[in-house]
Order: C-alpha cells, then sequence, then structure tokens
C-alpha cells in the first residue's frame, strides 16, 4: 500500500499520522491567560528538542474549524507553561482535561486536579505529575493555515519538578518507577513498563 500525502485531506493524513507513529509521549500542558485563568490540556505531539539551551516542544494543532487550541493563545499572552508528564496513575484525569471547555474555563477547577505552585512561571504544575519541566516560551513556529494546521511550540526548560517516588538508588529517574503513559492511535494507549535493553554499538 502507498499513500500518496499529496492528495489526502488533511483529517485522513492526520489520522493517518497518529495511528502509525507510536508511541507519542504525553505533554499535560498548564498555561494561564492574560485574565489569570489557568488551562490544562494533553499533546501527545510532544518531543525533547534540544538540550544546549535545555529546550522540548509540544504542538497545538488547530481544531476543526480553524481555532487555536487555549493552550497556544494562551502562551501567546502569557509566554510561559509547564510540562507535566502522564504516569497510568494519573490517565483518567487527563482523558478528562481533552474535552472541549470553553475558553477561559479552568480544567484544573472543573475535574478537581490539584495543583502546585510552580517557582520560576505563572502556570501552575499538576502536583500529583512525577516529574514537570517549568518553561519559558523560546518562538512559536505556525506550520500551515486553517483546520488542523499547528502552532509548534518551543521553551526553554528552567526549572524541573522530579517526585522522590520516581528516583532509584542512584539518584536517578528509574523507568520502572515512572510508568508514563504513551499515546497510540484511537482510543488507545500503552504503558512503559514492559522494558527492555539493547546495548547501543559504539
Amino acid at each position: 500500500m502507498t499513500l500518496d500525502f499529496t492528495s489526502l485531506s488533511p483529517r485522513d493524513a492526520y489520522n493517518w499520522m497518529i495511528n502509525a507513529i507510536t508511541p507519542r509521549p504525553i505533554a499535560w500542558v498548564s498555561t494561564i491567560s492574560a485574565e489569570g485563568k489557568t488551562n490544562l490540556a494533553p499533546f501527545s505531539f510532544f518531543q525533547g528538542a534540544c538540550a544546549n539551551p535545555p529546550t522540548l516542544l509540544f504542538i497545538g494543532a488547530n481544531d476543526r474549524t480553524g481555532k487555536k487550541k487555549d493552550s497556544v493563545i494562551n502562551v501567546e499572552q502569557v509566554p510561559e507553561f509547564v510540562v507535566n508528564l502522564v504516569p497510568f496513575a494519573l490517565r483518567e484525569p487527563m482523558n478528562q482535561t481533552a474535552a472541549p471547555l470553553p475558553h477561559g474555563e479552568s480544567e484544573f477547577e472543573k475535574f478537581n486536579i490539584a495543583t502546585a505552585p510552580s517557582l520560576k512561571v505563572r502556570p501552575p504544575r499538576v502536583a500529583a505529575a512525577p516529574v514537570a519541566f517549568e518553561c519559558k516560551l523560546d518562538r512559536i513556529v505556525n506550520i500551515g493555515a486553517g483546520p488542523l494546521a499547528s502552532n509548534v511550540v518551543f521553551g526553554t526548560i528552567i526549572c524541573a519538578h522530579i517526585s522522590e517516588s520516581v528516583l532509584g538508588a542512584d539518584g536517578t529517574i528509574d523507568q520502572h518507577k515512572l510508568d508514563t503513559i504513551g499515546r497510540m492511535g484511537g482510543d488507545y494507549y500503552t504503558r512503559t513498563t514492559e522494558l527492555f535493553t539493547i546495548e547501543r554499538p559504539r
């Protein structure tokens, strides 16, 4: 089977991409508007981008009407955000925050998700998240226009909160304890508890 992506509709291209590009880590992004309203939303187009300076990115696709996600709008207004990682234990509240709420309504409040104050940015973090990266906006790169076009948000990591509960005896993150989940196609997710090792070639 060969697909000509130049002839696919954006919706069809999106469906093929999210079903094939797996697993995808989840950025549970907390932001705050100029009016001080908090927002919390999951994004599965997310990745680390650079270590010098430490930079990550998440991608907010426009909705089917071409409107930007609230997270992107907030970052444009207040250029700071927190990326909270999602363990298996937080899968349900994370999924709830994917629901479309009216602009300005806080997912933290709507779904009773406890917050913790950030140290260097204004948006709060998810109190129960095992890892949270406080970020300052580096830049937003717009790709395409209209429905399902994207806004690639790059953030410089300025502070990280790591729960003691996911650290191993050596003081680093124990992958077995972290227990994050990844996005698959459709309604499927995967859990990062089945681990194997392969030694890197030298």
